[in-house]
């Protein structure tokens, strides 16, 4: 394979990097891709939650006042989500001043395959950056609680991917999904451009429990049942021992879909 460690340092300041994600400002994660960034550049950002935001996808805080606090220089934890973080980032903290060249997302301490995107604020940090007409990559660590998370993996792998990304022309409305298996680095079989997956329906788990009261309260969740992955997907190359990168479209529209429907609406009154 080829070799995808961290290359020559950009000569200045480099590109604007903001990063964000959703597990909070003092996950290990975040200090990971902190130090990957300033491997590209000494022009980096963090805006990150105040607490971990897993779960809370792409969405905003509108029914309660934002707080912004600053804990050091170029960086700032905010009390919302991860989309509030990149809008207050880009809308506010960099109001006036040049916007970020490339947002970098994670590294989330999970997965985020298959339909996890939906789901992940990891994912809709990147996702609002798309948004905002910024480059945007979301990385996630695939972990067991039985033992370390493999940090090693992305410190070494992610500089390459990003500067390989980079190189790339993809297009406007567009974010990457990078996924790292639970593996150390010289575990690794390789690095591979997939599709999306699908996870398998049974997969999903509702612990029903009842609190001192005697309230039922739930608990969701997810359960590792064996099932065979499509091939070409992010959760094959997973299983296979590789680092999965996905594209993903912020536009949702189905074009073969879209074309059988439209002659059957077409005159409707």
């Amino acid at each position: 394979m080829p070799n995808t460690s961290a290359g020559t340092r950009t000569a200045g300041l480099g590109p604007r990097i903001l990063l964000a994600n959703d597990d909070g400002i003092s996950s290990p994660g975040l200090a990971v891709l902190e130090e990957i960034a300033r491997g590209i550049s000494d022009d980096v950002w963090i805006v990150a939650p105040e607490d971990e935001q897993s779960g809370a996808a792409h969405s905003l805080t509108i029914n309660e006042p934002l707080r912004l606090r600053t804990v050091g220089e170029r960086r700032y934890a905010v009390r919302g989500t991860p989309t509030d973080c990149v809008m207050l980032a880009v809308h506010h903290i960099l109001r006036g001043q040049k916007r970020p060249d490339l947002l970098l997302s994670g590294i989330n301490m999970g997965a985020n395959l298959g339909e996890d995107v939906t789901y992940s604020g990891t994912v809709a940090a990147a996702m609002e950056g798309c948004l905002l007409g910024i480059r945007s990559i979301a990385f996630s660590q695939l972990m067991r609680l039985s033992h370390p998370v493999q940090w090693g993996t992305p410190r070494k792998f992610a500089p390459g991917i990003i500067q390989r990304l980079l190189s790339a022309d993809w297009p406007p409305g567009v974010l990457m999904n990078v996924n790292f298996p639970d593996l150390p680095p010289e575990a690794i079989t390789g690095v591979h451009a997939v599709y999306q997956g699908v996870r398998d329906p049974a997969d999903l788990i509702i612990d029903e429990r009842t609190d001192v009261r005697g309230v039922p309260y739930f608990w969701i969740g997810f359960r590792r049942n064996p099932h065979k992955p499509l091939e070409n997907t992010d959760f094959a190359v997973i299983e296979q021992g590789a680092i999965s990168v996905t594209p993903l479209r912020i536009n949702l529209s189905d074009d073969a879909t879209l074309a059988q429907i439209k002659p059957l609406l077409t005159g409707l009154k």
